[in-house]
């Protein structure tokens, strides 16, 4: 009997798959950002790797407490909690709403600039703390991480892992500059690569590409304001004088970008940029017995998935009224994720839930039309599902996910700011009955999904790749090292150009010297 459990634990120990478990450090970014972190956080834990999360005192979604993961708890609020956060939203909504449209724009613009001046302006000063705090940090040096891994929207996890000596690995979309991330490492010429919310495609009239450059300055208009005075300072105290901010963040080993080319406009990248669009994307899964029943009783007609994401949970009164009573006009059932107040024109056909199971709802063959706001997750799953959108853009890169949607035809996008119940209606019905949408969609979706390697898996490889390496320095350009005049080679252009003056002297005078001598020698002659 001995005999037979020791065979039986040797065949199962060689039957098991080898770990080599490494210590991953991670300062992820709250909200929705923390979603597709955890997804990796989840996919790290399963293959034995150890992770620890940074968190800070007033975390939104990061629970201190995880099956998954260790959590250090900073003592120093970042201001991005739930409270202070969900004000912020229901002012810009409100703002979107009043005025006329430059003015509303404009007053947009400021509100953003304000909101993430204070917020890095709290989060540098967090920082600090961390760095003065020796006992923490002298702690993270001990624990032997093998790397950072973290999001670029927030310096703190960059500027972190530098301190530690650590290889770094972004998951990233965009970066603190409200800036795609191929804009900081990549070529982007303005010819053909539209700035974020612009609302461009990558083929641009005259106007159209004046445009973009007048984007272009306004980006660096804001990086100056919002940015450079905070993080500045902070650089030059911790990492050199002779460090910019940005130098940081562009000598990470890999970004993870959460994007491919099925979103992204043809552009140019680098060998460190892995794309991993839709890595939290999965087949659904069944749904609950309440929740099925209700889906089944849509008979032909099917249903619409309606949810404006983790940031907003109510909408205004009369847009929620206009809402539900274009829904309520339509054969089709409806489930909408809506906590507040119950619209009074709500149909029999529309449900109302707190939460509900977007991934599984947008999986299921009755799903006929997703209604969304234009994060990026939710756009990933309805590509991977195959399902055609309506669109109701609120803030920051909505309106750049659901236009680049719309130029490819699977979309319809509504502004919050005149969407009614006509125009709503609208748009819906577009989607429902013009099967283009749906085609599109699917189009879109087998591209996506045309791969030899599913996204986790990518990004679990480079992730680890990284860890066995201890980096990859060679994936990585030095160009960020270099100056403008370096960069653009103003240097070497200015050396041929006075190299083609002296010679163009040269010869000058050369030509002179002869004609005099021929002209004095002509006179000679004739005298």
């Amino acid at each position: 009997m001995y005999g037979r459990s020791l065979v039986a634990l040797l065949v199962l120990l060689c039957s098991s798959p080898l770990v080599d478990g490494g210590k991953v450090l991670m300062y992820p970014k709250d909200g929705s950002h923390w979603i597709n972190m955890k997804v990796l956080i989840e996919e790290l834990h399963s293959r034995g790797h150890d992770i620890t999360v940074l968190r800070p005192v007033d975390s939104w979604y990061i629970k201190a407490e995880s099956p998954h993961y260790k959590s250090i708890t900073i003592n120093s609020p970042t201001g991005y909690d739930k409270e202070s956060f969900g004000s912020f939203i229901t002012t810009m909504l409100n703002m979107r709403r009043n005025g006329a449209y430059l003015w509303t724009r404009l007053s947009l613009e400021y509100e953003v600039m304000k909101k993430w001046y204070q917020l890095n302006k709290q989060m540098i000063q967090m920082l600090g703390e961390m760095f003065e705090n020796t006992k923490l940090m002298q702690g993270l040096r001990d624990a032997k991480y093998d790397l950072v891994l973290t999001n670029p929207g927030v310096g703190s996890g960059v500027f972190l892992g530098h301190r530690l000596g650590l290889p770094l690995v972004l998951d990233a979309r965009w970066t603190i500059h409200i800036d795609d991330g191929h804009q900081v490492i990549a070529p982007s010429p303005l010819s053909y690569v539209p700035i974020p919310r612009s609302e461009l495609t990558d083929k641009m009239t005259f106007p159209q590409r004046v445009k973009n450059v007048l984007y272009y300055f306004l980006n660096n208009f804001k990086t100056w304001y919002v940015i450079d005075s905070n993080f500045t300072p902070f650089v030059h105290r911790y990492f050199g004088k002779d460090v910019h901010y940005m130098e940081l963040f562009q000598a990470a080993d890999i970004w993870l970008m959460r994007n491919d080319f099925t979103l992204e406009f043809p552009r140019a990248t680098m060998p460190n940029i892995v794309y991993m669009a839709g890595f939290q994307c999965k087949a659904s899964k069944p749904l609950s017995t309440e929740l099925e029943d209700f889906v089944q009783s849509s008979g032909e007609h099917g249903i619409i998935v309606m949810t404006l994401g983790t940031l907003v949970e109510k909408l205004p009164e009369d847009v929620a009224e206009d809402i539900a009573a274009a829904f309520a006009q339509l054969p089709q059932k409806v489930i909408w994720k809506l906590k507040g107040k119950r619209p009074s024109t709500l149909g029999n056909n529309t449900l109302l839930m707190d939460w509900l199971p977007q991934n599984d709802l947008l999986g299921h063959p009755k799903t006929r039309v997703f209604v969304a706001h234009g994060g990026t997750n939710g756009i990933q799953e309805a590509i991977y599902h195959g399902v055609p959108l309506v669109g109701l853009p609120l803030m920051f890169d909505q309106h750049d996910n659901l236009f680049r949607m719309k130029v490819r035809g699977v979309a319809e996008v509504l502004d919050i700011a005149t969407v009614n119940k006509d125009n709503f209606l609208e748009a819906l019905k577009k989607v429902l009955y013009e099967p283009t949408h749906r085609e599109k969609m699917k189009t879109l979706s087998n591209l996506h999904r045309d791969q030899p390697m599913k996204p986790l898996d990518r990004a679990m490889f480079w992730i680890e790749f990284v860890m066995r390496n201890k980096g990859a320095p060679h994936l990585r350009t030095e160009s960020y090292k270099m100056s403008t005049i370096q960069f653009y080679s103003i240097d070497v252009l200015a050396f041929l150009l006075a190299c083609v003056l002296v010679i163009f002297t040269f010869f000058f005078f050369a030509v002179a010297f002869l004609w005099r001598i021929m002209f004095s020698r002509s006179k000679a002659k004739k005298e």
